[in-house]
């Protein structure tokens, strides 16, 4: 009886590394970066749906969690405005729509920052052991980003129908506004996103930086005219993404314009160079981590 040849797999081409920066060929890293970007799109509607099935199946409430603070925020300042704890001044909104619309706001953008470094560390071992393409972690988280406004976007058409808010023509421009705003949060997070592997110091530290930056942020008020805090609060890059976003969805009275296209180029450029220093920096994270 003639003996069966084994078929053996074929194997895979070898990869070199070399200690040469691949900024020395520009050309050939944006084609590759573009390419990856294109082949991580299956991938990242996996990871997202994984992600998002993941996060509502060992939830007790469920979708519920995404109404929850808005609702408590606005019903705490509300309470604290009535009983003249605080002096919030007069809001182009009822206060609480205008304190729910807001925060809705705020959290997308915090989920924007914590996005990509929380699908970075969670990928550890798969980053040392299997060779992906990495933008589909940021693409997932994105596309997370994105699915939890869309169930914020109930609470908001409620608070318009109850409070009888006017719509106006400018509210078919509010998405723009939006993206415009979660390219900032995924600008900040995909800086922070290697430091974020090695150091858990980034996690914890980044809960506390954004707590105190939503009370520089026009979220429970509105923007201030005069003094440090209204300097601050202008200076604020958040501030005239997020005016901006609930002007348009409401009023279509702009009072940010400049703030806002200043803000919103300055993101995409750094948006752009901190994609490139992303790739660069996550083979050397993944050597670390490995080690």
């Amino acid at each position: 009886m003639k003996r069966r040849k084994h078929l053996q797999p074929p194997r895979r081409p070898e990869e070199f590394y070399t200690p040469e920066s691949q900024l020395r060929h520009p050309r050939q890293l944006l084609k590759q970066m573009w390419l990856d970007l294109l082949a991580s799109r299956e991938l990242a509607w996996r990871l997202m749906v994984r992600d998002i099935s993941a996060q509502y199946r060992q939830s007790f409430l469920g979708i519920i969690w995404a109404f929850i603070p808005p609702i408590v925020m606005a019903a705490g300042f509300n309470l604290a405005n009535e009983a003249k704890v605080i002096n919030v001044g007069e809001t182009f909104l009822p206060y609480p729509a205008y304190v729910m619309f807001s925060t809705a706001l705020w959290q997308t953008f915090v989920e924007a920052i914590n996005g990509p470094i929380q699908a970075v560390t969670t990928a550890k071992p798969m980053l040392a052991r299997v060779k992906f393409p990495r933008e589909a972690l940021i693409l997932s988280k994105l596309g997370e980003v994105f699915f939890n406004f869309s169930i914020k976007l109930i609470l908001i058409v409620a608070l318009f129908l109850w409070f009888r808010i006017p719509i106006t023509w400018s509210v078919i421009l509010a998405p723009v506004a939006l993206i415009h705003l979660v390219m900032l949060g995924t600008f900040i997070g995909v800086m922070l996103s290697p430091f974020g592997v090695l150091y858990q110091d980034i996690s914890k530290g980044l809960t506390l930086v954004t707590g105190f930056w939503l009370f520089l942020t026009p979220v429970v008020y509105p923007v201030p005219s005069d003094g440090v805090f209204g300097f601050l609060v202008k200076f604020n890059p958040v501030t005239p993404l997020l005016v901006t976003t609930r002007e348009l969805a409401t009023t279509g009275l702009l009072t940010q314009t400049v703030g806002f296209w200043v803000v919103s180029l300055v993101t995409i450029v750094g948006l752009f160079l901190t994609w490139i220093g992303f790739r660069l920096a996550m083979p050397f994270v993944v050597e670390r981590v490995s080690s």
